[in-house]
C-alpha cells in the first residue's frame, strides 16, 4: 500500500487546490508585504529620524536590526507585490521563489563586498541584512525546487 503522504508535494491542497508552490509564493510575498510596512512604522524602525531614501547614511534599523531606508522598503514592498502577483500559477510562483531567490543571493553578494560606510552602499545594507539576504536566498531557491520536484513525475 502506498502512502498517501508520499507525494504530497505534487499534490494539491484539497482545502484550498492550489498547488504548494503557489501557496508559499503567496506567503512569501505577504511576508515581503509586511516588511515593507514595517519599516515606516515609527517605533518598530528605531531612529527613524535619520530614515533616509537611500544611502549609507540612513541609520533607521528595522527592529533595532536591519538598516533600512525607504528605498529598501520600497524593494520589499515590490518584491510582495510581484510575490502575490506571480503566486497566481505554479510556474509564476516556482520563477518568483527561485528567481526572487537568486536576487537575494547576488544581494548578499552585494552586502559582503561593499564597503558600509560609502557611497556605494546605497540600498544599504548592515551585517544583519547580509546573512538575512542569505538565508532569505537559499530558503526561497529550496521552496521554489522542494515544492515543484514531483511535479513533473505525474
Amino acid at each position: 500500500m502506498v502512502n498517501s503522504m508520499a507525494h504530497s508535494r505534487a499534490r494539491r491542497n484539497p482545502a484550498d487546490g492550489r498547488a504548494p508552490v503557489r501557496r508559499a509564493a503567496t506567503n512569501v510575498g505577504v511576508l515581503f508585504l509586511i516588511v515593507g510596512v514595517l519599516g515606516f512604522i515609527p517605533g518598530i524602525t528605531s531612529n527613524f529620524g535619520d530614515l533616509y531614501f537611500a544611502g549609507h547614511e540612513s541609520d533607521a534599523k528595522l527592529f533595532g536590526l536591519f538598516q533600512v531606508s525607504v528605498l529598501h522598503n520600497i524593494v520589499h514592498l515590490l518584491s510582495g507585490v510581484a510575490g502575490l502577483a506571480l503566486s497566481r500559477t505554479v510556474s509564476g510562483a516556482r520563477t518568483f521563489l527561485v528567481g526572487g531567490g537568486a536576487i537575494y543571493l547576488v544581494l548578499w553578494l552585494y552586502g559582503v563586498v561593499v564597503d558600509h560606510s560609502t557611497g556605494a552602499n546605497f540600498i544599504p545594507v548592515n551585517g544583519a541584512d547580509n546573512w538575512l539576504h542569505l538565508f532569505l536566498g537559499i530558503g526561497m531557491i529550496a521552496l521554489g525546487l522542494l515544492t515543484t520536484h514531483d511535479l513533473n513525475r505525474r
